[in-house]
């Protein structure tokens, strides 16, 4: 069950600050840091988990250290809205591991999917074996990204 926002004081998002930050920082640092017991910032955080506002822990890796530097974003077209199109392509997509994410737009394209390859050989290789081959695909357009100009995973609280 997720926890709702206004549910959330602020040692509790001073919690979640401090742990987007540093996923692995221990209790009683983070105890100290927000001016609480270990056992009670325990407790928070063990609440903050079960709420789901905490979703899970991860470490962020450089791409460019593990030969993936080129970002390509999507935007893709699908033939229609019926129910069985859109589940069928989202089912599809989620089974690609070279797509970080994929978000369901309103506006001139249906969903826009962010790809993380070697180069742009790789990623030609990806569209015609795969992007092209998603149920339900009309259209596609893709963009290169230069470069990261800021690439947050903090939300702000």
């Amino acid at each position: 069950m997720k926890q709702a926002k206004n549910n959330l004081d602020h040692v509790d998002r001073a919690i979640l600050r401090l742990l987007q930050e540093d996923g692995r920082m221990a209790n009683v640092d983070l105890a100290e840091a927000v001016h609480l017991s270990p056992s009670a910032c325990l407790r928070r955080v063990r609440r903050l988990e079960e709420g789901g506002s905490i979703d899970r822990y991860v470490a962020l890796v450089d791409p460019s250290a593990v030969g993936l530097g080129t970002d390509v974003f999507v935007e893709i077209t699908l033939v229609g809205q019926d129910e069985g199109t859109l589940e069928s392509f989202e089912q599809a997509v989620t089974e690609r591991p070279e797509i970080l994410s994929c978000h369901l737009m309103a506006g001139d394209f249906d969903y826009l999917v962010h790809v993380v390859v070697r180069d742009v050989a790789d990623y030609e290789v990806l569209h015609r074996t795969h992007l092209a081959q998603l149920p339900g695909v009309a259209r596609m357009v893709s963009s290169f990204a230069l470069r990261p100009i800021c690439n947050r995973t903090a939300y702000p609280l």
